[in-house]
């Protein structure tokens, strides 16, 4: 009994001297965690070679001037065709890493002159770039939002994402004295889109578009912005380089921080909201269909009015009224009204056939996708060299056809309407295409060793059928007779005879009311 009671009286000195070794074997180890820090990781950087080379790249000079106009121009061209490899090789020129992470390290180091430099050094950047890529829309014929463009009007959480990824890559390959081009291109793809966005909606004053693109560049600078200010912290970087601070220069500091909070804060929470609803709308409609039914595709649009949730989901049996009922059950859990559609698409009750019909849904919007591209790039080929608009050109899809109705153009002839023709028709071999040009003047047909000129032939050949208007032939009967047989045997139908002189067949647009002789 006493040894019970001897050995319950020393259970608490023994639990308290147990805490204090544990304690203090945590402490060695953070000390020695911090040793092993310093040596490794800040004492192998030469912080000084470091400021010096982002105190040379961040400085406003005649090739940052030049390789941004370059940047933004190609950029914003990339963004009108709907181009990503156009915008990514505009990417390769942007000068935008040096200022930005001169910014980051500034606000670490404390140093508010260099921090004042890259600020300077971003706002002529940014205004350049905008001022080129609204001159380049404004002039330009093409003033469509395409996809490319649309993608970058409101920050998501991927595009976060990128900048803090670019961020960090950026920052250890200065650091680390590492060839800083490629993410240098990373760090200009999360910038120069959104500031060329901001260019195309202050050039067809498209404010939402204006504004979008311009919360999507703020947000993005400021992640840049601080990720490399987080990076310069972890190797080191700290206010004690900086010779000489004011408490003024102190406060400036922690005020450009505050500011540079205010934007990400917004984007993040509405990331964050979004990235809520978009994982609470799929459960509840995983909860709305049988166990075996899969979502192959969800998508939240936040941009006007109430949310509207756009779902795909493949089943092995339909429920009726489930947009209505998804609708009610997020309004309950989210406490805001949503406008639900949901497209169902029945499979069967295998548990595997709905993966396998996911894939074949995965492999049809690829192959939709890709073709969709392929058919703005060639209404956009069309549109430019026919000066007609991408929407007056008429599609068929199903047959792989275009046709377009050109409008006239200064000096053109029927000649160069067809070299149009073919040049376009070179890049897209599997689509026929037929330009209907303006009725201009026929050529004549001349003669050699009574054989009709070839290129003539082909050309009114070509010409006849796209008009739709039947061509007169005037000349001696043996002669307009061998032309109208070489236009017969190229398709062209509709030709009309009349009686003539002259060794040369002369030719002509008929009113369409003429009757055709076979």
């Amino acid at each position: 009994m006493n040894l019970a009671m001897d050995e319950i009286s020393a259970s608490p000195a023994s639990s308290t001297k147990a805490k204090v070794l544990d304690r203090r074997e945590r402490l060695k180890f953070l000390a020695a965690l911090r040793r092993t820090w310093r040596q490794k990781i800040v004492d192998s950087v030469d912080q000084v070679a470091v400021l010096d080379k982002l105190d040379e790249e961040s400085r406003m000079s005649a090739r940052f001037v030049f390789m941004t106009l370059m940047s933004a121009a190609i950029a914003v061209l990339g963004l009108l065709l709907s181009s990503p490899a156009v915008v990514i090789g505009a990417m390769l020129l942007s000068p935008l890493m040096g200022p930005i992470l001169g910014a980051g390290f500034a606000l670490v180091v404390g140093d508010a002159l260099e921090l004042r430099a890259c600020a300077k050094t971003l706002f002529y950047g940014t205004v350049l770039a905008i001022a080129i890529t609204a001159l380049i829309v404004f002039l330009s014929p093409v003033q469509t939002v395409t996809q490319e463009i649309a993608s970058r009007t409101r920050p998501n959480l991927f595009d976060l994402f990128v900048a803090l990824f670019s961020a960090l890559a950026g920052a250890y390959a200065m650091i680390r004295g590492r060839d800083g081009t490629i993410v240098g291109v990373a760090i200009a793809t999360a910038l120069m889109p959104p500031l060329a966005v901001v260019g195309f909606g202050l050039a067809t004053f498209n404010w939402t578009v204006f504004g979008g693109a311009l919360l999507l560049f703020t947000t993005n600078l400021t992640t840049i912005a601080l990720s490399a200010a987080v990076t310069a912290r972890f190797y080191g970087f700290s206010t004690a380089m900086t010779k000489k601070q004011t408490r003024l220069q102190v406060l400036g500091i922690i005020g450009v921080f505050a500011v540079l909070a205010i934007p990400l804060s917004i984007a993040l929470r509405q990331i964050a909201w979004e990235t809520n609803a978009t994982r609470q709308a799929q459960a509840v409609i995983k909860n709305a269909f049988p166990t075996t039914a899969r979502v192959t595709q969800i998508d939240l649009d936040n941009t006007h009015g109430d949310p509207v949730v756009t779902a795909t989901i493949l089943t092995p049996k339909f429920v009726d009224q489930a947009d209505a009922k998804v609708a009610t059950a997020l309004a309950t859990t989210l406490g805001r009204r949503f406008d639900v559609k949901i497209d169902q698409f029945r499979v069967g009750t295998d548990p595997g056939a709905a993966e396998a019909a996911e894939l074949a849904a995965a492999r049809a919007q690829e192959q939709t996708e890709a073709s969709n591209r392929q058919v703005s790039a060639l209404l956009q080929s069309l549109a430019l060299v026919s000066g007609a608009k991408a929407d007056d050109i008429i599609v068929d899809r199903a047959h792989r056809r275009v046709i377009v109705n050109a409008n006239p153009i200064p000096g053109a002839s029927l000649d160069t309407y067809r070299t149009l023709e073919k040049r376009v028709a070179a890049n897209y071999p599997d689509w026929q295409l037929s330009m209907r040009p303006p009725a201009l003047p026929l050529p004549d047909v001349a003669f050699k060793e009574d054989v009709p000129d070839a290129a003539a032939i082909a050309l009114i050949a070509w010409a006849g059928p796209r008009i739709g208007a039947p061509v007169e032939l005037t000349g001696e009967a043996e002669r307009t007779a061998l032309v109208r047989e070489a236009l017969l045997a190229q398709g062209c139908r509709d030709i009309v005879m009349t009686r003539g002189r002259g060794a040369t067949v002369t030719t002509r647009w008929a009113a369409p009311d003429r009757v055709s002789t076979e």
